[in-house]
């Protein structure tokens, strides 16, 4: 596999779990103030996912 596809595969898996982490956090805000405790938690992980997203989608950029 070419370093464009595995980035490609790389992109698509990352963005499937960014677009995860932000249903989760929107369902999370749709039950407010139920579980109010867990938007650190959460919105971290939607933070970490998109801001792996975006890296992966500059070196994907890079190379193509």
């Amino acid at each position: 596999m070419s370093d464009v596809e595995s980035l490609k595969a790389e992109v698509k898996k990352l963005n499937a779990r960014a677009t995860q982490a932000k249903m989760d956090l929107h369902d999370l805000s749709e039950e407010l103030p139920t579980h109010w405790e867990k938007i650190p938690e959460v919105a971290k992980i939607a933070f970490e996912a998109h801001a792996a997203l975006v890296d992966a989608r500059k070196r994907l950029a890079e190379v193509s």
